[in-house]
């Protein structure tokens, strides 16, 4: 086997010592430009799992790093003039010259030839006269570009600038300063990786770049490896009470943008891609060196493992890519969080720091719970004295505290008992005359007794010709309202939850069969009724197009809205939820793919925004002033073209205003090519946005099923309520088996009395087992709080 390594990064040279470790026989060459001793970079970071890998694949290679690694626990963050500290996480930290160099002495030993300050002949040249080539070249890998075609690279290049340095301050933790400006946000990521320097990575949002005059020193060209010394300076400025008398230490540091590296395949023939020529993460969650070692361990594994160079790569693709596109979207959540670090900096610093810890969703209340109890006991008590007073016996007698979800909350005049929502769900079980029945009684029973602090009927038609099926309740005739009626008097008479209902018209997305395993509702065509929508599109290619909406067909849909409002009060509803989104009626005036009309309700957001406002104010008038009117719309329409964030805010802005009470924030389902981006609560980065740009109440929703991901997102200020669906279909009694779960047994979660016997959770299997002591001496518990603190600085060898 001969084998061409393009690249001598630690990425490149761990496969190469890897792979001739397993089979010494093979002949490994790894082409290198820079020299052997050229200083490159700075620290790097690994996880306690990345170096497990390590400690079981190479010992050798394990034990020098540890010899030389900084090692923490704590991270703090500076802002606003406090500096907050959580401890427990775990840092590994190394001078990524101390790792080429140990990687480097490893390859020499067992035999690699390793071709230092020598460029890679062409890949294709490579390719021929080897079995693999290992593509290891970075992120503007040019053997990438030379076979564009099979690995169809995606680069994002982000708008925000930074610049990596280091410095001569140790710090004693991963530390996050964040620094407001008159000319806008200046953050920094730094960490120490020896006895004498940390890296010290300076970021900001490109206006504010511009603003503080880092574009007219960044405007001379630089030569390679020449650093941008004035924005060094400046940056020393800027940042020296952080610095505190240290200096900055420049090594061709220059001002970039951040460019996130995916492709679509990672292998043509015989080559293969690994690290940053593959993937990139963004710096603020890991190493890109970190990842490149994982992939280095699996493709030589791979190889190892597999009878041919093809299947081992197809192998080593199938294992890596999961574990990467996971790390790479808790990157993406954690880069945009920091682009709009602007959205944040009026959060109290606790509060700020739990948002900033939780940014990229792996890291979670829980999480941090067990890691430092005592941060998470004072964010606790912060969002206790910033919310609803809950009275002292809920703050002083949960043992633990209270978790965020059960902190109640006031909305219009109703007081919620929690922050848990059970959304609307459609259960297509309605008769044909749109009377709600046996089933939507039981179903809305079981999850107004399952202790939720509001739970929402529907989808219910304001009309026959607004229905989405035939099987979809109504509240449009003295039938349905009279049927309602007996099921909110039925509920009320177990529990004291309140109920809610949505009220919607479906437009051009209704007269559809009821959707079957797939989820999908297909239209009815002839078998159904006459649609009508903002303009006269299809919901797809197979369906009739609607008519477009009339101004007097306006007036009668707002007419219905106010009547069904009208029934829903007196059927003994305490919230009223209005479907702005998901492509029915009122969303596609509100969408500018679905609306292409050219009269006053046409063109600029503000004429698509004039329906869904008559329609707002026509129900107002209907509603009692005192319970709470809640509206959902669709924040993004996943598609070109479609709603920008920006609108979305004005959209809110609007929607308050007028009288909503709160926005029900969802995505998508406005036309039928949107592409999401689905995942673990993937909604409520616009839930975030609205919320904090707008100050109006927002309900988080979609994809949300765990409670600690409820905790996380209250408890760092993205929302204000999270509806958990789905979840409450597998579980009616989900919230109060979450207060079970988390010891809870406050107010926020009152069992019904005569289920109070199953309110804790029952024993697992070997609970009754006590194991016996296996020591003779106790463990010491590892410390909440570990700071870098060398004592003796040596010098390096």
């Amino acid at each position: 086997m001969r084998i061409a390594v393009i690249g001598g990064g630690p990425g490149g040279l761990y496969f190469a010592a890897l792979a001739k470790q397993l089979s010494p026989q093979w002949e490994i060459t790894v082409w290198e430009r820079n020299a052997r001793d050229e200083s490159l970079g700075f620290g790097v970071v690994f996880s306690d799992e990345t170096l497990d890998g390590i400690a079981q694949a190479d010992p050798e290679v394990f034990a020098a790093m540890s010899a030389d690694f900084a090692r923490w626990s704590d991270i703090d963050v500076c802002y606003d003039g406090k500096v907050c500290t959580s401890g427990g996480h775990g840092f590994a930290a190394l001078d990524r010259n101390r790792l080429r160099q140990i990687l480097q002495q490893r390859c020499a030993r067992l035999g690699v030839d390793v071709r230092y300050g020598t460029p890679a002949p062409p890949v294709g040249q490579l390719s021929a006269e080897h079995d693999l080539v290992v593509a290891a070249d970075g992120v503007r890998s040019a053997a990438r570009d030379a076979y564009a075609d099979t690995f169809r690279p995606d680069l994002d290049e982000r708008h925000g600038r930074y610049m990596w340095l280091s410095t001569d301050r140790v710090f004693e933790a991963f530390t996050f300063i964040v620094e407001e400006r008159d000319f806008g946000v200046l953050q920094v990521h730094a960490y120490p990786f020896d006895d004498r320097r940390s890296t010290f990575i300076v970021e900001i949002e490109e206006d504010a770049w511009h603003r503080a005059g880092f574009a007219a020193l960044a405007g001379r060209e630089l030569g390679r490896g020449e650093s941008d010394q004035e924005s060094v300076r400046l940056c020393e400025q800027l940042l020296a009470d952080h610095l505190d008398g240290h200096r900055l230490i420049p090594n061709a540091s220059r001002w970039i943008r951040f460019t996130t590296v995916r492709n679509a395949c990672w292998r043509h023939g015989n080559v293969v891609l690994l690290g940053d020529a593959a993937h990139t993460a963004h710096f603020s969650i890991g190493s890109g060196t970190k990842l490149a070692m994982e992939d280095a361990l699996a493709l030589a594994a791979s190889l190892h493992e597999h009878p041919t160079v093809e299947r081992a790569a197809a192998a080593y693709e199938a294992e890596r890519r999961p574990v990467v596109e996971s790390a790479q979207r808790a990157a993406q959540a954690s880069l945009e969080w920091f682009e709009n670090i602007a959205r944040y900096t009026g959060q109290q610093p606790d509060q700020f720091t739990f948002n900033l810890l939780t940014r990229s969703r792996r890291v979670t209340y829980g999480n941090l719970r067990e890691r430092d109890p005592a941060f998470v006991a004072a964010a606790d008590a912060w969002f206790a004295d910033s919310g609803d007073d809950c009275g002292d016996d809920q703050r002083d007698h949960e043992p633990g505290g209270v978790p965020p979800m059960f902190r109640p909350l006031t909305l219009g005049g109703l007081r919620l008992r929690n922050r848990v929502v059970v959304p609307p769900l459609a259960t297509y079980t309605a008769d044909a005359d749109a009377v709600p029945g046996a089933f939507e009684r039981a179903q809305l029973t079981a999850q107004a007794l399952g202790g939720a602090g509001l739970v929402i009927a529907g989808m219910a038609a304001v009309s026959a010709e607004g229905r989405a099926t035939a099987h979809c309740p109504g509240l449009y005739t003295d039938t349905q309202e009279s049927a309602w009626r007996e099921i909110t008097g039925a509920v009320r008479a177990l529990t004291d939850t309140p109920l809610g209902i949505q009220l919607t018209h479906a437009g051009r997305r209704a007269s559809t069969a009821v959707p079957g395993p797939d989820g999908i509702g297909r239209s009815l065509g002839a078998d159904g009724w006459p649609t009508v929508a903002a303009s006269p599109l299809p919901w797809d290619a197979a369906g009739p197009a609607p008519r477009e909406a009339t101004h007097a067909d306006l007036r009668a849909a707002a007419t219905d809205f106010a009547d069904a409002a009208a029934r829903a009060a007196r059927a003994g509803f305490a919230v009223l939820e209005l479907q702005f989104g998901h492509g029915h009626l009122v969303s596609g005036f509100l969408s500018p793919l679905t609306n292409h009309r050219t009269d006053r309700y046409g063109g600029p957001l503000a004429h698509r925004l004039r329906f869904p406002l008559e329609v707002l104010a026509a129900v107002r008038d209907a509603w009692p002033a005192e319970r709470p009117l809640l509206v959902r719309i669709s924040a993004t329409d996943w598609a070109d073209g479609g709603t920008t964030g920006a609108e979305a805010v004005e959209i809110v802005r609007a929607l308050a205003a007028a009288g909503a009470d709160a926005v029900d924030v969802s995505t998508g389902e406005v036309v039928p090519h949107q592409r999401p981006q689905y995942g673990r609560s993937y909604q409520t980065p616009y839930a975030d946005l609205i919320r904090n740009a707008t100050g109006v109440p927002t309900l988080a929703v979609g994809a949300i099923s765990g409670y600690d991901d409820v905790n996380s997102l209250l408890l760092a200020g993205r929302a204000d309520l999270v509806a958990v669906g789905r979840a409450q279909l597998y579980d009616p009694l989900w919230t109060l088996h979450a207060a079970a779960d988390q010891g809870y047994t406050g107010p926020g979660a009152r069992w019904p009395q005569p289920w109070q016997p199953g309110s804790r959770k029952p024993p697992g299997p070997g609970a009754d087992r006590v194991p016996p002591r296996l020591h003779l001496l106790r463990r010491a518990e590892a410390p909440v709080h570990r700071r870098w603190l060398p004592h003796r600085p040596t010098a390096r060898p």
